[in-house]
């Protein structure tokens, strides 16, 4: 790779050294899957880092969604965000479920609750919201909805890692959350996941689901899958929780950087920290409104590839865009004015623990000029 490439995301590593001492152990002891002294450990930390009652731990983002609608029974339809990554929409569909979405509110990118309770009908059980960058949802007014109509809530959590509201860990939002532990995210075990639950009853129930329903030795109790987290990822990961919280002070030097120098970029626009929120600062989307800057996002975004930094539109195009959706009524544009101008306007700034202020720099001053 070019050395000075500026890539938009980068992995959180442990100490190679590190790594490899507690590898050793794992070579000595022979258990490399199926539950080690690894993933229990792993399990345990981050619930106590979380500040949630149960974590289980899966091998990718992906599977809790799937597994998280399995284990509520989840049928019918499930009302979501257009404006996410596309696992959140392609679980409710693997799931033999129809996606209905609803609009964003545009101060914050997630589900607009005023928008829920006209998409419900007979057939809805349940809402899958999405904490987009890892800015939190208005949970309380979701919940109030969900209550009020008897639906489960389902959080796809993947970018809100350690994110609290009022010192309260936002995971413990709704039925159950669901978190990515992909290496572009702020914590990483490199490929990886969780899912946080509030009770005994359904930890149990979650782990059985992901060791294809195995209750015991000659049991199963239903159609599992298999979607455990190895030894390896585990360790590694119980090394990278170890640095996460310097990580995420480092992204937040480069919050401040940003919104320093493009506050008075005229046509820039992005969003600042929530009152009472422990952000993880995840990512750094800036907006483009081209009339007001001269140029498209579209232009932007090239020029800025052309001087070796790489931003991301990220989520370009909507879910609803997409062909396996794009049939569906509720993806209709007109449904979902606010998600496509977001989503024709945003550009992620590179963002990550190892920018130096070089890299920073340079950012800025491609945006500036």
């Amino acid at each position: 790779m070019d050395k000075n490439l500026i890539t938009v995301t980068s992995p959180l590593l442990p100490s190679l050294d590190d790594f490899t001492a507690e590898l050793k152990k794992i070579w000595e002891s022979k258990w490399i899957t199926n539950n080690g002294d690894y993933h229990k450990e792993l399990e345990k930390e981050l619930a106590a880092y979380l500040k949630v009652p149960f974590v289980s731990l899966f091998t990718n983002g992906t599977l809790p969604l799937l597994t998280a609608l399995q284990a509520l029974r989840i049928t019918g339809e499930v009302i979501t965000t257009p404006y996410s990554f596309v696992a959140t929409t392609h679980s409710i569909w693997w799931n033999g479920c129809k996606p209905v979405f609803v609009d964003i509110d545009p101060a914050t990118g997630n589900m607009d609750p005023a928008k829920i309770e006209a998409a419900i009908t007979p057939r809805t059980t349940a809402i899958m919201p999405v904490h987009v960058y890892g800015k939190p949802c208005d949970t309380k007014a979701i919940q109030d909805i969900a209550d009020k109509y008897g639906l489960k809530v389902i959080y796809d959590a993947a970018h809100a890692f350690g994110v609290e509201v009022d010192g309260e860990g936002i995971l413990n939002a709704g039925d159950i959350s669901t978190l990515s532990f992909h290496a572009t995210k702020v914590y990483n075990t490199i490929e990886g996941g969780a899912m946080v639950m509030h009770d005994e009853k359904t930890k149990k129930r979650i782990d059985y689901l992901k060791n294809f329903g195995f209750a015991g030795e000659t049991e199963v109790v239903g159609p599992g899958i298999n979607s455990k987290m190895d030894e390896m990822r585990s360790a590694y990961g119980i090394l990278n929780l170890r640095l996460v919280d310097a990580a995420i002070e480092a992204r937040h030097q480069v919050a401040i950087r940003y919104r320093e120098a493009l506050r008075q970029v005229e046509g820039i626009t992005f969003f600042d920290d929530m009152p009472g929120v422990r952000h993880n600062y995840s990512y750094f989307p800036i907006f483009v409104d081209a009339e007001k800057y001269g140029m498209t996002r579209d232009e932007l975004y090239a020029k800025m590839k052309s001087r070796g930094i790489l931003g991301r539109r990220y989520f370009y195009p909507l879910i609803s865009e997409f062909s396996t959706y794009r049939g569906l009524e509720s993806a209709a544009p007109e449904n979902l004015p606010k998600a496509h101008k977001m989503a024709d306007s945003v550009i992620c700034l590179p963002m990550h623990h190892g920018l130096s202020d070089e890299d920073i720099q340079r950012v800025i001053d491609c945006i500036v000029e």
